[in-house]
């Protein structure tokens, strides 16, 4: 079952989570499965993680957290969907970028979604540790004719 019927390459469900801090449950690798891309934006703690994820399939794309070592991993990746350009980092930038739509985050263990000036800032929560009362949770990034749509799945 091929996606893209209108030879749209760059439209897709992509998997976002952050902050796994050495666990993947077996319920996140599940609903990555049916993902065209998964990205994880960092504070993956350690390399089994990434293992797990890339067994699932779908293409990963990873960034350093301020919990990572790896030094071939970036700390920022600039990436295009769907005509929209999007931002990957783990820490949240301190002002809005002039240069992107979209700014995808973790660090704070919160789901995000704001926009800033011109910038939307999402942030998918944590995978393991929630903060401020939030559910460890994950999202689904759906980009298709420059339209985003942004949902936060929790985890309980």
């Amino acid at each position: 079952m091929a996606g893209g019927e209108h030879g749209q390459e760059d439209v897709g469900r992509i998997f976002v989570l952050a902050d796994t801090h050495n666990r993947l449950p077996q319920a996140v690798s599940e609903m990555a499965k049916s993902a065209d891309e998964i990205w994880h934006l960092g504070d993956v703690c350690t390399e089994v993680v990434l293992d797990e994820l890339r067994a699932v399939g779908p293409r990963l794309t990873v960034v350093r957290g301020n919990c990572d070592s790896n030094p071939n991993w970036p700390l920022v990746l600039d990436l295009v969907r769907g005509g929209l350009k999007l931002r990957l980092q783990h820490v949240p930038p301190d002002h809005s970028p002039d240069d992107v739509d979209v700014v995808l985050h973790g660090h704070t263990h919160v789901p995000r979604h704001e926009r800033r000036g011109k910038v939307l800032f999402l942030n998918p929560g944590c995978v393991t540790r929630a903060n401020q009362g939030a559910p460890p949770s994950v999202a689904w990034l759906e980009i298709e004719d420059g339209k985003l749509n942004w949902r936060v799945v929790p985890l309980r």
